[in-house]
């Protein structure tokens, strides 16, 4: 399970720029109006050896003032509820408002421990200002510029000692986590699966209240699946849906082995499917793209081919990856998803035993060497695959720091047209020899 660190705030205090910050990305739109971060924006961030997942709560566009109000007070619950270290962003600059007050009610509350990031500290002219954030009782405040990121080692030094260590479990039974938006066929294909006759699933309770782990053991498949589809009792929060969603499904997502991310064949491919793609391939997961409701879709022969390339290009360039067309509602291949999802295990945990990879990948790498650089010839003279949870190769070479990106690309194509490594995620080493 992942230590989740949620920012939490009212509009325009500058959560967007820190997530920008902590994930490296551009991902979150930064601007000056109040609820630009429409989208749920998450991303994977590492501070001295330890990986965590961010998320950056947003604001949320809403004509009324109250409505506006009522969605951030429930990211907030559900950040209490379901992060591991909250990061509370004020701005030095207005000081403390009535809705800073009220988050700040509501983190007290909670148990979970909580930062409070008093932004906007651009120069030092402001730090006595600062002082007035102590009045909210959240204990010790962290001064920063999520423009220029100072502060922002500080505060993450302290953040990483409440990282929860998670024991590693060694695991007998594959997990495949069924994860996608909203009202894809999470839960149908769920039910199709198990059926009505429930005593073939065991409920084991997951480590988490909002994840429940399925024995599936029928037509000789024996797996766990990791189900996210809202079983789960209410709680106090009335739920906001995808944001909650979010945090669950990122949950799932670094438990399984496989991760199976359902698709809305008259959708297609949205951006929030892409962003869960590149989570899983981030994290090392196996990956099956399932199309459902494929029944609502006028065929002929080519729209398949087509709706394949289609998805291939969005996630390039990893497009190596097996896609299930499935009709839920009509029961069409629903246990092919499984099948595939097996062979995609098969994959993530295949070994290539030494002599096999010398063999095929030498001569290759004779044909098509990597090129010179500054005069300098770089000889790769042996590859080995080392041991870990997803393919890893070691390739031992005179000037490993001469190799370039697109030649790890070639190098992992030329992997994959050798050997069967579809949906798994492959890493190449290039290494002094």
């Amino acid at each position: 399970m992942s230590n989740i660190v949620a920012i939490v705030g009212r509009p325009n205090v500058g959560k967007s720029t820190l997530y920008n910050r902590l994930t490296e990305s551009r991902k979150a739109i930064v601007d000056d109006f109040s609820g630009v971060t429409r989208d749920r924006h998450y991303g994977t961030s590492e501070w001295i050896d330890k990986k965590f997942t961010v998320i950056d709560t947003g604001g949320y566009v809403a004509n009324s003032e109250e409505l506006f109000e009522v969605a951030i007070r429930e990211q907030v619950l559900i950040a209490i509820e379901e992060a591991t270290v909250i990061l509370f962003m004020v701005d030095v600059t207005t000081g403390i408002t009535d809705l800073d007050d009220e988050i700040a009610n509501l983190l007290r509350k909670g148990k979970k421990p909580v930062f409070v990031v008093v932004n906007k500290l651009d120069n030092n002219a402001n730090l006595a200002d600062a002082t007035e954030f102590y009045s909210l009782g959240l204990g010790e405040i962290y001064t920063m510029s999520s423009m220029t990121g100072s502060g922002t080692g500080e505060l993450l030094d302290d953040v990483v000692k409440h990282f929860e260590d998670v024991p590693f479990e060694e695991n007998e039974r594959p997990k495949y986590a069924i994860i996608g938006r909203p009202n894809v066929g999470k839960s149908s294909i769920i039910n199709a699966l198990i059926g009505q006759d429930r005593n073939i699933v065991t409920p084991i309770a997951g480590t988490t209240r909002d994840s429940i782990h399925i024995h599936y053991n029928q037509y000789g498949h024996d797996f766990m699946l990791i189900d996210t589809a809202g079983m789960r009792k209410k709680t106090k929060v009335k739920e906001n849906i995808e944001f909650y969603s979010v945090m669950r499904t990122i949950k799932a997502l670094e438990e399984a082995d496989v991760v199976i991310i359902m698709i809305d064949a008259v959708d297609g491919l949205e951006a929030q499917d892409v962003n869960l793609f590149h989570l899983a391939e981030k994290n090392k997961k196996g990956v099956v793209i399932v199309v459902n409701k494929w029944d609502l879709i006028e065929k002929n022969n080519k729209t398949i081919k087509v709706f394949e390339e289609q998805i291939r290009q969005k996630l390039a360039p990893f497009s190596d990856v097996p896609i299930v067309f499935t009709s839920v509602l009509e029961k069409q291949r629903v246990l092919k998803v499984i099948e595939v999802a097996n062979q995609v295990y098969a994959n993530r945990a295949r070994k290539i035993p030494t002599s096999k990879l010398n063999e095929i990948m030498l001569p290759i790498i004779e044909k098509y060497p990597p090129p010179s650089l500054k005069g300098k010839y770089v000889k790769i003279k042996y590859i080995t695959q080392i041991a870990g949870s997803s393919p890893m190769f070691a390739f031992f070479c005179n000037l490993p720091q001469y190799v370039k990106e697109p030649y790890y690309r070639f190098i992992e194509n030329q992997l994959r047209a050798n050997f069967e490594f579809s949906g798994a995620p492959i890493q190449v080493w290039f290494r002094q020899k």
